[in-house]
């Protein structure tokens, strides 16, 4: 039973529960065209679909004063080559201005001379204990036959955890 969580003779719970705020979740409002071949690329999240303590901005999510502890992120980012196919497509979080670990990238990739990709979908999930003034952004890279990338259908989406 959670610390003061009560439950009366007459079956009343109190206290039990809560609600995972902050959360939020935003799109790509369009397609994010002429981006350099395999170079990480920060997502535009155009259109917030909501956002509970008004944390998003500028496709980023900062933690918001008294809020720290644990977050579940999902995220995903649709990328394909402008004009040739694609070899490989990432995605990943970055914190505070940088990359998370490479143990937290989604990759997707063909080995040499097997089919050539388009349109795909690098999607992930983690889990990050954040502290107040903390930001998330999500980055996505892909590498192409020839030219540059899109990315679209793009979309970053969290809560805090209740503990």
């Amino acid at each position: 039973i959670p610390s003061g969580a009560t439950i009366t003779n007459s079956g009343t719970a109190n206290n039990f529960g809560g609600t995972n705020t902050p959360n939020f979740f935003a799109i790509s409002s369009g397609t994010q065209s002429s981006i350099s071949d395999a170079t990480w690329t920060k997502a535009t999240l155009a259109t917030e679909v909501f956002d509970s303590a008004n944390a998003f901005a500028s496709s980023r999510f900062t933690v918001p004063s008294g809020q720290g502890g644990k977050y579940q992120f999902n995220f995903k980012v649709n990328s394909a080559g402008a004009s040739a196919y694609q070899k490989t497509g990432y995605s990943n979080l970055y914190l505070n201005g940088s990359s998370l670990s490479a143990n937290y990238e989604t990759i997707i990739f063909q080995e040499s001379g097997v089919f050539n990709m388009d349109r795909i979908g690098v999607h992930g999930s983690v889990i990050l204990n954040l502290s107040a003034g903390n930001y998330i952004e999500l980055y996505a890279k892909a590498d192409v036959a020839s030219g540059t990338v899109n990315f679209y259908n793009a979309f970053l989406g969290g809560y805090k955890i209740i503990e």
